[in-house]
């Protein structure tokens, strides 16, 4: 009989003591008052070793650790706060409630009456009076250093995730705690948070491959939103004046450190403002999370130190280009670019070249093509040359104008656009627009932008009610996107995208 088998069998054997024993195995409550990290903050530093307070506590969690010694067991039990040790005395006990302690199994969920308290050693525990039964565990519980290594085990079961790494949770409730910080500034300033359509006859406002389903009532195709950005400014034209969602986006690309096909987007706009202003407030927005998460402005993330003090560093992305690579656009020609772009990927066979190369021209050879387009190339440069170079909090501003169509051409410079990309630890942090309001050059520009053809699938279509929307008046506004999920990356220190989102995608499991 294989060893899972054995302790199944014990596990099993255990329940039926339970059943036995008129012991109820799945209670429907049990009156807790008290949670493990609330015992630790009010007595860990008050009392004494081996001195007892006044106070009766019942605490409730599951075991982790039992460690039985005849006529007095110790456990180590975890609720959502943390742990706290339980220590049972046989002679405390009635027969009966102390042979239910000798049949429990690693894993079962209980419900602990007693007398708070230090030990002789000084770890404060619970001297416990009474035992209540509350959930069985029939499964053996991986160890904890080698038992859960695999991590598509580890986010597939993620609730076993959480049972074997209790900081696993540390995470998600940290995680609340950012979006609450959020929330907590906008509505301040007087934002109104609102939702918009996830199911959508159009999908708009960024650059990605959609999921599609069918309305079986309708018969027609709907989309998965990849951006509300759209419906939020239809509001902005219906009078809302500041404007947030903190959003499930989905797009039907490719899974990588920093990408999963569903994730979370804070996105908001403010009238009658522009990208400066926005710029302000994105600070405002990082630096207020580490201070109220971490009291001070620095954090560690995987051993390197960023400082999300205000104000951050800004540059052009042509300033970029020149300070960090040496390159000077505005002096290449065409084919001097694209020159360089090739010569770069074929020494670089690890660089893989986005969705623009086709736009580039890199498929066409050494001739310029009538494809290629120069602000994207331009964007390619800064992704290749300069994004491995950003580690502090930097603003990267007035971006190429054929980079995206929902942008307000820059007021100096009409080949450029009011766009900003902040960015920290070589990973953008957000995307900001001066939001273009003029519908008859957000239709010219949609138009272009369909006729390029930016990769096959990955156009953005035209909304027509949106072009409606605006030739009624639009304010002045400014946007911001926060992607939620590589945001609480940066403040839990998680390497993956997948270590911020409870349940992410994952590929089919192969059945054995």
């Amino acid at each position: 009989m294989s060893r899972l088998n054995e302790y199944e069998k014990s596990r099993k054997k255990h329940f039926s003591f339970l059943k036995a024993n008129n012991i109820e195995p799945f209670p429907y409550s049990f009156n807790k008052t008290h949670n493990s990290s609330d015992i630790f903050q009010k007595y860990n530093l008050s009392l004494k070793e081996n001195e007892y307070s006044l106070e009766i506590a019942n605490v409730a969690g599951r075991l982790l650790v039992i460690r039985n010694m005849g006529k007095i067991a110790f456990m180590d039990l975890y609720d959502q706060s943390g742990k706290i040790q339980i220590v049972c005395k046989e002679d405390i006990f009635e027969k009966k409630d102390w042979e239910l302690i000798n049949n429990l199994d690693q894993g079962d969920i209980v419900g602990i009456t007693g007398t708070i308290f230090k030990t002789k050693r000084g770890e404060l525990s619970i001297d416990a009076t009474q035992i209540t039964f509350l959930s069985k565990c029939f499964l053996p519980l991986p160890e904890k250093y080698h038992g859960l290594q695999d991590p598509e085990v580890r986010y597939r079961q993620r609730y076993l995730d959480m049972i074997i790494n209790p900081e696993v949770k540390n995470v998600f409730i940290t995680r609340a705690k950012i979006i609450k910080i959020i929330r907590e500034i906008l509505q301040e300033k007087g934002f109104v948070e609102v939702e918009t359509p996830i199911l959508q006859p159009l999908y708009g406002g960024a650059q990605a491959r959609p999921f599609v389903t069918k309305s079986y009532v309708w018969k027609r195709k709907l989309y998965l939103s990849i951006s509300p950005e759209l419906y939020l400014k239809r509001l902005l034209v219906g009078g809302f004046e500041k404007v947030y969602t903190i959003s499930k986006n989905f797009r039907n690309e490719g899974v990588d450190r920093t990408h999963n096909p569903e994730f979370t987007m804070l996105e908001l706009y403010e009238v009658y403002k522009d990208y400066n202003s926005a710029m302000e407030l994105i600070e405002e927005i990082y630096e207020t999370i580490a201070l109220k998460l971490y009291g001070t402005t620095k954090i560690n993330y995987q051993g390197i130190e960023l400082d999300f003090k205000r104000p951050w560093k800004k540059l052009t992305m042509k300033q970029a280009l020149k300070e960090l690579a040496d390159i000077d656009v505005d002096k290449m020609s065409d084919v001097d670019i694209k020159k360089l772009l090739q010569e770069k990927l074929v020494k670089d066979k690890d660089i893989h070249m986005n969705q623009y190369q086709k736009t580039i021209g890199l498929e066409t050879g050494n001739d310029i093509s009538l494809e290629f387009n120069k602000g994207l190339a331009i964007e390619e440069l800064f992704n290749i040359f300069c994004e491995p170079k950003l580690l502090q909090p930097t603003h990267i501003i007035d971006h190429p104008k054929e980079t995206t169509p929902l942008c307000k051409l820059h007021r100096l410079d009409k080949s450029l656009i009011e766009r900003d990309e902040p960015y920290a630890n070589y990973t953008e942090l957000a995307n900001i627009y001066s939001e273009l309001n003029d519908p008859f050059l957000q239709e010219k520009l949609m138009k272009e932008q369909k006729k390029q053809g930016r990769a096959k699938g990955e156009t953005h279509p035209i909304d027509k009610d949106f072009i409606l929307a605006l030739k009624y008046g639009m304010p002045p506004a400014y946007g911001i996107g926060i992607g939620i999920d590589r945001l609480v990356m940066l403040f839990t220190n998680s390497q993956s995208i997948r270590d911020v989102i409870l349940f992410p995608m994952l590929k089919e499991k192969e059945e054995k």
